[in-house]
């Protein structure tokens, strides 16, 4: 398998084989359909991008647009964020993932039966 999928399911076979706990398209920002392509407790969410030699989707004005507004909200919601390309994660993203999670970072969160619920809402509310 090639391309953002197969980095996606790469991906999960090297967090599962190094025993990094993750959810799969986890929806971050309420009530936007916004979803990461990994989360990774306490607050990493992880991206792998798509079209990034073959002109997808994510690279054209619009969904390169798209894609910062996202990234920014989580930011801004308290999240962090790695991205990578398939071929990153090909040639190997692990140790950067785990160096990320060695770093600590106040969390702002609410949890609500073991995992985070927030909403743009909330950020307004501070």
């Amino acid at each position: 398998m090639s391309g953002r999928k197969g980095g996606i399911e790469e991906l999960a076979m090297d967090l599962t084989a190094a025993g990094i706990p993750f959810e799969r398209e986890y929806r971050f920002a309420g009530p936007r359909k916004w979803r990461a392509d990994f989360y990774v407790r306490p607050d990493l969410l992880i991206e792998v991008e798509g079209g990034s030699w073959s002109g997808g989707r994510h690279v054209s004005g619009v969904g390169y647009r798209n894609d910062c507004e996202k990234y920014n909200a989580a930011v801004l919601l308290g999240w962090r964020v790695l991205r990578f390309t398939a071929d990153m994660v090909r040639d190997g993203c692990l140790e950067t993932i785990e160096d990320a999670l060695q770093v600590a970072i106040p969390a702002l969160e609410t949890v609500r039966s073991g995992r985070r619920e927030r909403t743009m809402s909330d950020r307004t509310a501070r």
